[in-house]
């Protein structure tokens, strides 16, 4: 099958996904938070994370992207950073009573956006297309890491 490179899934995806960040960006800008703010803000809100390392890990980024987030979140009052009683090195970060006030108006938004894009769609296709999406993200966290793991031998050379 020689599908148009303009068809596959990955290019449509990308589409796709470009179109829900400029959605969300417009939606949660007023609020104060942006896109990427909201897996660091969940993980917090929910406990899952604390440390620039879990949250890091939690959002799939690397340390310095998520170093330079929190701190322009910092600098934007959302979170605020407090030594770690169990490791003078590291900091605890926790949100900050403005970002815990905001986070329910910017999750309802978010819901609402993903409502209207998602109209027409019946929920057994939601649910279905959750799942694909879900499986895809396994399938390319999976060969991105046999990627990044599977190091050049002399034999690959030329």
């Amino acid at each position: 099958m020689d599908l148009d490179v303009l068809s596959t899934p990955g290019h449509l995806i990308s589409l796709a996904a470009r179109g829900f960040t400029r959605l969300s960006e417009a939606r949660l800008k007023p609020l104060g938070f942006g896109v990427g703010h909201l897996p660091v803000l969940v993980a917090l809100r929910d406990g899952q994370a604390s440390t620039q390392r879990d949250l890091a890990r939690f959002a799939k980024i690397e340390q310095p992207p998520m170093a330079q987030m929190l701190a322009r979140m910092e600098r934007d009052g959302l979170i605020e950073r407090r030594p770690d009683p169990a490791d003078g090195r590291s900091s605890r970060i926790t949100l900050t009573a403005q970002a815990e006030k905001q986070l329910p108006d910017a999750i309802t938004a978010l819901l609402k956006g993903n409502g209207e894009v998602l109209q027409g769609f019946s929920d057994d296709e939601v649910a279905q297309l959750v799942d694909m999406l879900t499986r895809l993200i396994a399938n390319l966290d999976r060969v991105a890491g046999a990627d990044t793991s599977a190091k050049p031998s002399i034999n690959d050379v030329g």
